[in-house]
Formats: structure tokens, sequence, C-alpha cells
């Protein structure tokens, strides 16, 4: 089964309204997403927002985040790393919880860390 099959195959699981697979600068591995969504901007901002996590918790001494959850009214947007050069980014539907999502989405990190 391809990345792309196992992306697909993860959203439709956990009730993704997005999933995709995004290396460490921005692009974009693997993906599901609604049309007229921007991958390669998304994906871009997410990188940049896992970069910026990490240099965060490098100034303050710290680990580097391996998760990072941004709440808003009508949506979670999930970022998890999936190996030293990817990240697993999941957009949840306002009502979900994202912690309950990441286990359902260990195959698919497992699987994107194998293949980057």
């Amino acid at each position: 089964m391809s990345l792309d099959d196992v992306v697909r195959k993860t959203r439709q699981e956990c009730g993704a309204n997005a999933l995709a697979v995004v290396s460490r600068d921005g692009l974009v591995i693997a993906a599901d997403m609604p049309k007229g969504v921007a991958k390669e901007t998304f994906s871009i901002m997410c990188a940049t927002i896992l970069g910026a996590g990490m240099t965060a918790a490098n100034e303050l001494g710290k680990s580097p985040p391996s998760r990072i959850v941004l709440d808003s009214d009508d949506l979670h947007i999930l970022i998890l790393e999936s190996g030293r050069r990817s990240m697993v980014v999941a957009v949840m539907p306002p009502g979900s919880d994202p912690y309950q999502v990441e286990p359902q989405l260990k195959g698919l990190i497992s699987a994107a860390s194998r293949e980057i």
C-alpha cells in the first residue's frame, strides 16, 4: 500500500477533515485534503509552526516538541513528528478531541517515518 493510500484510509478512519505527511522543510509528501486547499501553502506553514516550536523550546533549554495542537472555534490542527525528516498533520472538526485521534495516527506515523 502506498503512503497516499495509507493517508486516505487513515483520514477516513479517524474522521479528519484533512490529513497530510509533510517534510520538515514544508514539502507535501502525501495528502488527502479538500479541494481548494493550497497544499503547498498549508504544508509550508505547518513546517514553520513546528520549526518555531522547536526554536522556542531550544531557547528555553528544553527538548523539542513531539506534538503541537492548534485550536480554534471551528477546527483543531494536530502536528505530530514522524521521524527526523517529516511530520503528520491532521485537521480535525470542532467537537473532536485531537488527543484521542493521536493513537489512530500511529500507523501513518510509522509508515511515514519508514518511507522518508
